[in-house]
């Protein structure tokens, strides 16, 4: 739902157009059903990655939406019963679980706090916050790795257990910083070698991208090769 066009429908309609020009081979009558007569799974959360439109309004955003397509009413939707990823390891957090994935539901439904028009202030439980502190990175990473320099050797503990959510790629450098900072050791910094790709298609681009430019770039997925 996420893909960056003006129309977000083209390619649930262009995987349409495909599978009736497929399947007619097979039987004529699939040519007028939807997705030549295929059952064709949209999986996801489509309340969480709305279409981009760059500079697009709200209405905007929702007429390109899946919902919005002539496709939809072809559809049927299928609702989650149980919260995977609220799993509890003990009889005792069963209530508190529940109560937290009935909250984040509403979240979601845009039901939780004050009737709004898509901006509302939520109120947060005592228990998912951390109260004052001066340092934010310093008290989040207390508060999720305690004892962190004597769990190291526990992949456990580090990579499935807990895991610290940041909005932008600035805020992940600062965590791992003090993270870093925090463990004894030498510290080895290697160098990269950055280049824009040598083959025939970046003839002339490659003398408008310094390193230091390439450098500065801060996205997922951004890969530099010799």
């Amino acid at each position: 739902m996420g893909r960056s066009t003006n129309d977000a429908q083209i390619c649930f309609r262009g995987h349409d157009v495909s599978l009736r020009d497929v399947m007619h081979f097979s039987n004529d009558g699939d040519i007028n059903q939807p997705f030549g007569g295929k059952v064709v799974v949209f999986g996801g959360d489509f309340r969480k990655i709305l279409p981009v439109i760059p500079k697009g309004s709200r209405s905007e955003i929702v007429n390109v939406s899946l919902c919005a397509s002539n496709l939809w009413s072809t559809c049927k939707v299928l609702k989650l019963t149980k919260t995977c990823a609220f799993e509890p390891r003990f009889v005792f957090e069963l209530a508190e679980i529940k109560e937290f994935s009935e909250w984040i539901l509403k979240v979601g439904d845009g039901v939780a706090g004050d009737p709004n028009d898509g901006e509302v202030e939520l109120e947060l439980s005592n228990d998912i916050l951390i109260q004052h502190t001066r340092d934010p990175i310093a008290s989040i990473v207390d508060a999720i790795y305690p004892s962190l320099e004597n769990q190291l050797p526990n992949p456990e503990y580090l990579l499935r257990e807990r895991a610290i959510l940041a909005p932008t790629h600035e805020i992940v450098d600062l965590v791992n910083d003090y993270v870093l900072s925090q463990i004894d050791g030498t510290e080895k910094i290697y160098f990269s070698s950055d280049d824009v790709s040598k083959n025939e298609s970046n003839v002339g681009v490659r003398d408008l991208y310094s390193t230091e430019f390439l450098n500065s770039i801060k996205c997922p997925g951004f890969q530099i090769t010799n």
